[in-house]
């Protein structure tokens, strides 16, 4: 076969993977709508979505409890299930092109505990602050924090895996596991030292949950996630350049620390919002890039989106299946998202195995 030959058929395959992806990026639109609207209408409280959507259609005003119910507690949940979502996907998505492999995951290599050492630090010590430094901070005083011990995590896990220009992924993951440990042995401190106020404050860290979603919650988290989610797009053809290493990425023209760097800022500031908002939650960044690459190939430009719109959806039904297996209780919702996505995990670690071997 000529090269010719050869290029135009690479060309017709890259070709479908986009007609492929795009047409996978609607159908993942329609299921966002889909999970978003199940989970305004469901919940323990017998308020119906269709009757509420019939009155104020009809020009009726709505019950205050009703009113209450759908706007101060469903919606900012569900707003909030969809922000968490696309931003611990799409930080899965940019850790895996970054280290190469798809075993890379915000809660695995250690970033979400380091995450969650910051945000209970400021929980439990931010008392201990000045008052003037408290005003300043407000109520953003938990997810900067958590931001900055998901960036320190991060840097320090890539310092310690990268040598000569390498990325060892066993390293890595290794790495990672000490240092998660570590960051949970100095929140497991600061819990014992908390008060208890502070530890019904810190309460929902142990599994995350959702089911203290507020607006102010919201207007705290969505900028930080938002502008994240905003930059990821920008590293998508660095990362695509990335993955046949890093020195031939550079003589493709791409700036590769500043890649690098402006990835590990999005992962930490998405990261750290949303374990700031959430508490721990697992196994969504490494499950969701890898189910869309079996689906629609590796490019980052398709990639990163779909994964914010599948991450979102994923973590929508994870809240729901949390709120309506044991109800009226709930099921913690980082529960949900182990069991849904242990499985998966394995299945891949079965596959990859051989990469990690030392």
């Amino acid at each position: 076969m000529s090269v010719a030959a050869v290029e135009a058929a690479d060309a017709e395959v890259v070709v479908d993977r986009r007609v492929g992806a795009r047409r996978l990026s609607l159908w993942l639109i329609l299921l966002l709508l889909v999970m978003a609207t199940a989970s305004l209408a469901m919940g323990a409280a017998g308020t119906s979505l269709w009757s509420a959507l019939a009155d104020l259609l009809q020009g009726r005003a709505l019950a205050p409890i009703d009113s209450a119910i759908l706007w101060n507690i469903r919606l900012p949940r569900t707003v909030m299930a969809i922000l968490v979502g696309a931003a611990l996907a799409v930080s899965g998505a940019v850790l895996q092109g970054l280290f190469r492999n798809p075993l890379a995951d915000p809660a695995l290599v250690g970033v979400s505990s380091g995450a969650a050492l910051g945000a209970i630090s400021a929980i439990v010590l931010g008392a201990s602050l000045p008052t003037s430094m408290a005003a300043i901070a407000g109520p953003h005083l938990v997810p900067l924090a958590a931001f900055a011990g998901s960036w320190i995590t991060i840097m320090v896990l890539y310092r310690i895996s990268t040598r000569a220009g390498q990325t060892s992924v066993a390293t890595m993951l290794l790495g990672g596991i000490a240092i998660g440990a570590m960051a949970a042995a100095g929140s497991g401190l600061l819990i014992y030292m908390a008060d208890d106020q502070q530890l019904r404050d810190l309460n929902f860290w142990q599994l995350g949950s959702l089911a203290g979603s507020t607006w102010a919650r919201v207007s705290v988290a969505a900028p930080i996630i938002l502008i994240a989610l905003a930059a990821s797009p920008f590293l998508a053809r660095g990362l695509n350049a990335l993955a046949l290493g890093e020195a031939p990425a550079a003589h493709l023209g791409v700036p590769v620390q500043r890649l690098k760097t402006l990835a590990v800022l999005v992962v930490a500031a998405a990261t750290g919002a949303a374990v700031a908002v959430s508490g721990g939650i697992g196994f969504v960044g490494i499950v969701v890039p890898h189910l869309l690459r079996l689906g629609s190939g590796p490019d980052h430009t398709t990639l990163l989106p779909n994964a914010a719109l599948l991450g979102a959806s994923l973590l929508l039904a994870a809240d729901i299946a949390g709120r309506i297996v044991i109800a009226p209780a709930e099921l913690p919702i980082g529960i949900v998202t182990a069991i849904m996505g242990a499985p998966v995990f394995l299945c891949i670690l079965m596959q990859r195995r051989g990469e990690l071997a030392l």
